[in-house]
């Protein structure tokens, strides 16, 4: 038997990707994650590819994943997709030292990021 199936969380029109663990603090991530939000797909994957930020590469990647689900899980038309969500949480913390002088030991934080990408498939105005 099995427990019954969970009721889709997302509109019928919109896909999502997640990816847990960039090894990278959330505001720099943040900076990244502004920079595509509201726009067509296509332009904020080329915002992605020229941009100057390390980390740019990763967002691109959750991006692309988030357009295959769209096509091949959700059917969705990917010429008329818009990023719609595109927001960073906080995960795990490293925590390392570092030797001073003294004796003394200085902390050292390694944080690391999740990002949650969703697109949306809009009606193209005539």
């Amino acid at each position: 038997m099995g427990k019954p199936k969970a009721p889709r969380r997302l509109a019928d029109n919109e896909a999502r990707a997640v990816t847990r663990t960039i090894r990278v603090s959330p505001q720099k991530l943040n900076l990244i994650a502004q920079l595509i939000r509201g726009k067509k797909v296509e332009r904020a994957l080329a915002d992605l590819e020229f941009s100057r930020k390390r980390h740019s590469a990763d967002v691109k990647k959750v991006l692309e994943s988030v357009i295959a689900n769209a096509e091949n899980n959700h059917g969705l038309d990917i010429d008329s997709l818009v990023v719609s969500e595109a927001y960073v949480g906080k995960n795990l913390v490293m925590k390392r030292f570092r030797a001073r002088a003294r004796g003394r030991g200085a902390k050292i934080l390694k944080p690391f990021s999740e990002l949650t990408i969703v697109v949306r498939e809009v009606e193209e105005a005539a």
